[in-house]
């Protein structure tokens, strides 16, 4: 374990952070461990584990995966540029 502060990180935790952080920018990386740590509050325990990170992981969307996620879903978004480009009259009842 590694003692960080007030709060303490397994070491298959540390590695998955310093994982993350290789490809992600420091500023989600710091984010990602702020977020950890308070789902590690959240059960009550000061020591954060992997459950911890990988759950914040999936809800907080770096850059990359962020843009990856809106072009793979960019056609169910109501103003895609790929949708039929005669519908001017779309939002008119």
């Amino acid at each position: 374990m590694m003692n960080v502060g007030l709060f303490e990180v397994f070491e298959e935790a540390k590695h998955l952070l310093t994982k993350i952080g290789v490809y992600a920018p420091l500023r989600y990386a710091i984010h990602l461990i702020t977020a950890s740590l308070l789902a590690c509050q959240k059960r009550k325990r000061n020591i954060v584990e992997m459950e911890d990170i990988t759950r914040v992981y999936h809800l907080l969307l770096d850059v990359k995966r962020s843009t990856q996620y809106l072009m793979e879903y960019q056609s169910r978004y109501m103003f895609s540029e790929e949708g039929d480009k005669d519908d001017t009259n779309a939002m008119q009842s």
